[in-house]
């Protein structure tokens, strides 16, 4: 598979590096063009093997701009049913490396779509994150059961926000805010009892409480 190469684009590439709070260079492509360079090279990704194509993810995700994270993050998205649940284990260790939230989020995607196709496996997707010493992690535990709606296992949500209720970290409040906002959507009840039973942050609070 040859190698996509994005055009760097200075003045585009500042701004987008400011916004991201400078942690990372980037090429200076935005997610339209990004797309349209990326379409050829994932489709011909399907045509790999599951072995090379994490390869080819894992090569590109350690290259130094940020759009080649995003890329091999929508590799993975691309071919995420193709995957094994050994072989989505193995890409772990790349959501602690160049992390920030939106790689993280990028990456939860791509769990709970594997998950929404392998339901049986929940909980063994799960407690890759669950309790890890990593917070961002553990934001994926939070997270992972986003737009889930009435397949949500409401015990996995429930440990997953308590384990967490009293870390002081925005993007963990945020998270538990964020997961139960989505699931009060579709169980406005629960969430509402739920928040009644515990003590959370008033961020939490916030964005949890946004519909109901």
């Amino acid at each position: 598979m040859d190698a996509l190469v994005f055009p760097n684009q200075p003045e585009v590439a500042a701004p987008m590096a400011r916004y991201m709070k400078d942690l990372f260079p980037f090429c200076g492509v935005k997610k339209p063009q990004r797309a349209l360079l990326e379409r050829p090279f994932l489709k011909e990704s399907t045509t790999l093997s599951t072995e090379e194509l994490i390869q080819e993810i894992f090569r590109n995700y350690r290259k130094e701009e940020r759009e080649y994270q995003y890329y091999a993050i929508d590799l993975a998205q691309k071919n995420i049913t193709r995957f094994s649940l050994e072989e989505l284990k193995g890409l772990l260790p790349l959501l602690g490396e160049k992390t920030w939230w939106d790689s993280i989020d990028a990456w939860r995607k791509v769990f709970s779509t594997w998950v929404l196709a392998h339901p049986a496996e929940i909980k063994q997707v799960y407690h890759f994150f669950y309790q890890h010493e990593n917070f961002w992690y553990r934001r994926v535990a939070i997270n992972l059961q986003l737009m889930f709606k009435e397949q949500t296992d409401t015990e996995l949500l429930t440990q997953a926000i308590l384990a967490d209720l009293t870390t002081d970290e925005f993007f963990i409040q945020k998270a538990i805010g964020w997961s139960l906002r989505d699931y009060s959507k579709v169980n406005p009840d629960w969430v509402r009892a739920f928040m009644q039973q515990h003590s959370f942050s008033k961020l939490a609070l916030r964005e949890g409480s946004k519909y109901i």
